[in-house]
Formats: C-alpha cells, structure tokens, sequence
C-alpha cells in the first residue's frame, strides 16, 4: 500500500519510512558523524569502522589471557568486535575447563574424606543414632523433672 502511495519509488519510500521506523537512527547519524570527525582528529590517518571499539580494561585483560597480545601496551587503541568476541569464546573456554577441573577435584576430595570417615566410623547413620538418643535423654529428663515436681 505504502509502495502505491509513493509511485514505487525505493529511493522515495526509504527517505520516508526511514525517520518513521527508525527515529533514534534518524538523529543518531547526525551523531555519529560527529564522533567519526572526532576520532579523526584525534588519531590522525585512521579510519573509523563501524565495528571497531576502544577496549576496557577487563577487555585488555581477556585479549591478554586468551594470548592474542603479550602485554596490555601492545593492544591498539581501537579493535574490531569479531577479534574481542574470539578472545572472550577463547577466555570462556579456559574458565569452563578450570570449572570443571575444580569440580573433579571436589568430587575426589569427598570420596576421600567420606571413606576416611567410614574407616572411624563416623556415619550419618552413627550421628543420627547418637543425636536421637541425646534427645531421648532430654525429654526422659524433662518429663521426671515435671513428676517429681508437686503443683
């Protein structure tokens, strides 16, 4: 309906619908050519793209750790967001693997300690056996105290 109104022309009907569909987009332009002019005036023969991004220091951090730079100084002021991504899939990989050594770990130490403590017999089934029997103990206690006491 709307390609009718406008004669079919894309040219015309993209001018148009733009601003409509996209109002942050429309004013955002504006903005960013302002920010081009700035990063050229700031680091003169670079040319912006639209995926480049000045790192954090946590990102420094992960760029360093996944190994695609020796140290923080050598990472350039601006990388690109696929060579970011790649070094936090990397970083993500490493810490799963530390996750999951960790986790084996855990487990190994259990098995060990829940078979020492067998050896001693010191189960739950002994512990539970034994805190019963403490409370049998109180109440037994509790219910002489209230007979041999005269209202």
């Amino acid at each position: 309906m709307l390609g009718r109104l406008l004669g079919r022309s894309p040219g015309l009907r993209w001018w148009v619908t733009r601003p409509v569909l996209h109002p942050a987009r429309a004013v955002g332009d504006k903005a960013k050519g302002a920010q081009d002019e700035a990063l050229k005036t700031a680091n003169p023969g670079y040319k912006a793209f639209k995926n480049d991004r000045r790192p954090t220091n946590f990102d420094k951090k992960v760029l360093v750790w996944a190994g695609r730079f020796k140290k923080e100084e050598d990472i350039p002021k601006h990388i690109s967001s696929e060579v970011l991504d790649a070094a936090r899939n990397s970083v993500r990989i490493k810490v799963c693997y530390i996750m999951i050594a960790l986790t084996l770990l855990g487990c190994l130490a259990m098995v060990i300690t829940g078979k020492e403590a067998a050896k001693r017999d010191h189960t739950l089934l002994r512990m539970n056996i034994e805190k019963k029997a403490k409370w049998r103990a109180e109440v037994a206690e509790d219910q002489e105290a209230a007979v041999g006491k005269p209202q």
